[in-house]
C-alpha cells in the first residue's frame, strides 16, 4: 500500500475515499490484533502510517461538506 497524499485524495471522489478508508480501517483493525494477542508487527510504522491515512481522508471529506 503507498502513502496517500492529500492531493491525491483531493482528486477522488466521495465513494472513492470512503471505500479506500473502509480498506485502511480493516488493515488498522488486522495490525491492532496481532499485536493485542501478543505477536510483533511486521511493521512497526504501519499502524502510524494506517493512522494518518485515515486522518488525511476524514480532513479532506470534512473540508470539502464545509465548502458547500
Amino acid at each position: 500500500m503507498s502513502e496517500l497524499k492529500a492531493k491525491s485524495l483531493r482528486t477522488m471522489s466521495r465513494t472513492e475515499r470512503d471505500e479506500r478508508m473502509k480498506e485502511l480501517q480493516e488493515s488498522l483493525l488486522k495490525q491492532r490484533a496481532s499485536v493485542a494477542m501478543g505477536g510483533a508487527p511486521l511493521n512497526p510504522g504501519l499502524i502510524k502510517s494506517l493512522r494518518r491515512q485515515i486522518a488525511r481522508i476524514e480532513t479532506v471529506n470534512h473540508l470539502e461538506e464545509t465548502k458547500k
